[in-house]
């Protein structure tokens, strides 16, 4: 049955405010109409009416980079899947073989506003593995599944030095980094051009990289201190892959260098303190600059470091420092979904689009603000 949401103010993240508007959305769960309000006695016949009146309606919130189910804040041992560092290259590992689809941060979620979510695997590794994108929610786990190989999520810096230092096992510096990166990357060039051979076997940590070369996914590259962004951006033209740097904690020291390499980023988490050397420099002014220099971004919370229904009060912490409230929304919204390459069914509120829809009882960058009703894919989730 169509359902109406009527007399909301609209935000439709395509730069439009409407107040006092109407949403309609089919029984397939896609927008069939945003505009302004005709008179209620005109919509009664037409489908179920949600009276939308003194809210603010939104598409729903979209976390870039996560963690849920696969560390699970109250189980540090058995809910753990994060890192698999029998080996710093491991592109064969799926997010969504790890994630427990009980994990309450789902739940949790959605009482931040936030109905999307992309769930990577952690920062020990080189390369540890392909992202997954989900819904949260109370559908049936497949049927959370957007995109099981969203991207290859790798990294650099002090994270793999650490876990396979005290192995004694390379990557002890930097230079072994960005070699074992290079070398992983070259042995799968040679494979992709290989494999069609009847006598390859499939080899399925080359395998997995397949998709980089061929452009559907990005390389996802965390990336904290300003020199290993710029290792980033050297391996990605070498190899002529589509980069995103995540964390990006000192890019405002080298947002001319991005804006030059065309990369886009996922920054944050920035409220929290300088848990590590290489986030000495971390200041949530980074998405400002980063806006300043046109450099594509979202704002992650990196859940569990910050809790995921905290991902608008992210936001709204960068427009206390500096970046434009309509700018934080969209990092949110339809800015995280062009970096997950889903902003064709979701991020803003336009005919054609999945109805995700959150209605909030006050503004989302206020902490007093509260979700009143949440929608995905049309099904009431809160």
């Amino acid at each position: 049955m169509k359902k109406i949401i009527y007399g909301a103010t609209i935000k439709t993240m395509k730069g439009e405010t409407i107040e006092e508007g109407l949403l309609a959305f089919n029984e397939h769960g896609i927008i069939t109409h945003v505009g302004p309000c005709p008179p209620l006695t005109t919509l009664e016949e037409e489908g179920e009416i949600i009276d939308g009146r003194g809210f603010l309606l939104l598409p729903g919130f979209i976390e870039a980079h996560c963690h849920v189910g696969l560390l699970e804040e109250n189980a540090p041992i058995e809910g753990n899947d994060l890192n698999e560092t029998s080996d710093p290259i491991t592109p064969q590992m799926r997010a969504l073989d790890g994630i427990n689809p009980f994990d309450p941060a789902f739940e949790d979620a959605l009482t931040g506003g936030v109905t999307t979510l992309c769930i990577l695997p952690g920062s020990a590794n080189i390369i540890g593995g392909q992202a997954v994108v989900m819904k949260a929610g109370q559908q049936s786990f497949s049927q959370r599944v957007v995109n099981e190989k969203s991207a290859i999520k790798c990294a650099l810096g002090e994270n793999p030095k650490r876990v396979y230092g005290e192995k004694n096992k390379a990557p002890i510096t930097r230079m072994a980094s960005a070699a074992l990166l290079r070398e992983a990357l070259t042995k799968a060039k040679r494979y992709q051009q290989k494999k069609a051979a009847p006598e390859q076997d499939v080899d399925l940590r080359w395998d997995a990289l397949d998709l980089l070369f061929e452009k559907k996914v990005p390389l996802r590259v965390h990336a904290h201190r300003a020199d290993d962004i710029l290792t980033a951006l050297r391996i990605a033209q070498e190899f002529d892959l589509t980069l995103v740097i995540e964390h990006c904690t000192e890019g405002h020291l080298i947002a001319a260098e991005l804006a030059q390499a065309g990369v886009a980023a996922v920054v944050g988490p920035s409220l929290v303190h300088r848990a590590k050397v290489e986030m000495k420099e971390i200041t949530p002014r980074t998405a400002a600059v980063l806006e300043e220099a046109s450099v594509p971004f979202a704002i992650m919370t990196d859940h569990p470091v910050i809790p995921i229904q905290y991902l608008p009060l992210c936001a709204g912490l960068a427009v206390k420092h500096g970046l434009e409230e309509e700018r934080a929304l969209q990092a949110i919204t339809i800015g995280a979904a062009r970096i997950l390459g889903l902003e064709h069914r979701l991020g803003t509120l336009e005919v054609g689009k999945e109805a995700d829809l959150v209605l909030w009882e006050g503004h989302p960058f206020d902490s007093r603000s509260k979700v009143a009703k949440a929608w995905i894919a049309g099904k009431q989730v809160l």
